[in-house]
C-alpha cells in the first residue's frame, strides 16, 4: 500500500486499517499476487502511529532511541528490509525491547522534512537519532541484513539516550595566590608543615612497609592459586542445526568488544554458555565469569549456578555481555 501524498504525513491508522491486503489468508479471491505482497508486508505492529516529531517524544520520554527507515517504493531494497530485516525475529525482538521504530514513504511530505534535514540522497536509509537533541548517531543505506543491523546496535543497548546526556561533575577551579608578602608568608609556612608531617609518614611508613609487603605477597599468591584452579563446566555439544523453532541464537560481547555468537537448543540449559565462552576468552577456564543482559534503564544478570533453559530464561535471539566477577 502507497498513502496519498498529499496527506501532512504518513496515514498510518489508515495503513492499519488497510494491512489486511498484505495477508493473502484474508484474500481468498487473490492469489500469487497477494502471497507476494504478505513476503515483502511493511512490519506495521513495529511502527510507531504518528509524525516524526512525536516519535522523537514518545522516545525521549520512555529513554529509547529512536530508529527510522526511509523507503522508496521504486526500490526493491525497500521491500527486502521489509522481508528479511524488519521480518527478522532477533530484530523485531531488539526494537520492541529497545527503540522506537518510525517507517516513511521519502516522498510524503514529513519523509521530504526528514531526508531535507539529514540530508539524505540515497534511499532506503535507516537512522539512528538521539530523540532529545534529534543528532543523528549512525546511519545505513541500502539493504541492510539482520545479523549486521543486530551488531552494529549491540552498543546502544548498554545506554540509552537519558544516561548518554547524563551531566559529568566539573572540576574546581584552582585558586591562584597573589604575589603579596603575606601569601609568600602563608606559603612558607605551609611548605614547612608539608615538610613535618612528611618527615612524621616516612617513619611510621618505614614500620609498615613490611607488613604491606606480605599483604601484597598473600594476595598475589591468591590470584594464582585461583587461576590455577580449572572451573568445571559441562562438556559442550556440537553446534545444531534445522528448523528455526527449535533454536535459539544468542549473540555475546566479550570483555575485549569482540562478539561471537552460536546457536542452542530451546531446551539446552544456560550452562552451555559457560561451556562456550570459557574458551573464547584468556583465563576463560580459571577466572569466573557471568553474563548480563542490557536493557536501558535496567539489567539482568545470569549466573551459572542457575538451572534455567534458554527458553525459560528468555534469551531467544537475544544479545547479552560477558563480565568478571
Amino acid at each position: 500500500m502507497r498513502p496519498n501524498t498529499t496527506v501532512a504525513f504518513r496515514n498510518f491508522e489508515q495503513e492499519a486499517r488497510q494491512s489486511a491486503v498484505w495477508d493473502s489468508d484474508r484474500n481468498a479471491t487473490s492469489s500469487s499476487h497477494d502471497n507476494l505482497a504478505s513476503l515483502y508486508r511493511p512490519p506495521f505492529s513495529l511502527i510507531f502511529n504518528g509524525p516524526f516529531d512525536k516519535a522523537k517524544l514518545e522516545a525521549s520520554s520512555l529513554g529509547k532511541w529512536l530508529l527510522i527507515n526511509l523507503q522508496s517504493t521504486e526500490e526493491f531494497s525497500s521491500h527486502m528490509l521489509n522481508r528479511d530485516t524488519w521480518g527478522n525475529e532477533a530484530v523485531a525482538q531488539l526494537i520492541r525491547s529497545n527503540f522506537i521504530f518510525w517507517q516513511v514513504y521519502h516522498d510524503t511530505s514529513e519523509g521530504r522534512k526528514v531526508c531535507t534535514y539529514y540530508n539524505l540522497v540515497s534511499i532506503p536509509a535507516i537512522l539512528l537519532i538521539d530523540p532529545i537533541t534529534g543528532q543523528k548517531i549512525c546511519g545505513w543505506n541500502g539493504m541492510v541484513h539482520p545479523d549486521r543491523l543486530l551488531e552494529d546496535l549491540l552498543p546502544y543497548l548498554d545506554k540509552g539516550p537519558k544516561e548518554h546526556h547524563a551531566p559529568q561533575p566539573q572540576k574546581r577551579p584552582r585558586k591562584v595566590d597573589q604575589e603579596t608578602p603575606m601569601g609568600k608568608q602563608e606559603d612558607e609556612d605551609e611548605e614547612l608543615a608539608r615538610a613535618v608531617a612528611a618527615s612524621l609518614e616516612d617513619k611510621v611508613v618505614a614500620g609498615s612497609d613490611a607488613t604491606d609487603d606480605m599483604a601484597e605477597a598473600e594476595l598475589e599468591e591468591e590470584n594464582e592459586t585461583s587461576l590455577n584452579i580449572k572451573l568445571d563446566y559441562p562438556p559442550l555439544p556440537e553446534e545444531p542445526t534445522g528448523s528455526r523453532d527449535l533454536l535459539c541464537r544468542v549473540a555475546i560481547r566479550l570483555p575485549n568488544n569482540r562478539r561471537i555468537q552460536r546457536n542452542f537448543l530451546h531446551t539446552d540449559p544456560i550452562k552451555l554458555l559457560w561451556s562456550f565462552c570459557a574458551t573464547q576468552v584468556e583465563d576463560g577456564e580459571k577466572r569466573a565469569f557471568h553474563f548480563v543482559q542490557p536493557i536501558p534503564g535496567a539489567s539482568k544478570n545470569l549466573e551459572f549456578a542457575s538451572d534455567l533453559t534458554f527458553k525459560e530464561a528468555g534469551l531467544a535471539n537475544s544479545m547479552i555481555n560477558l563480565s568478571w566477577d
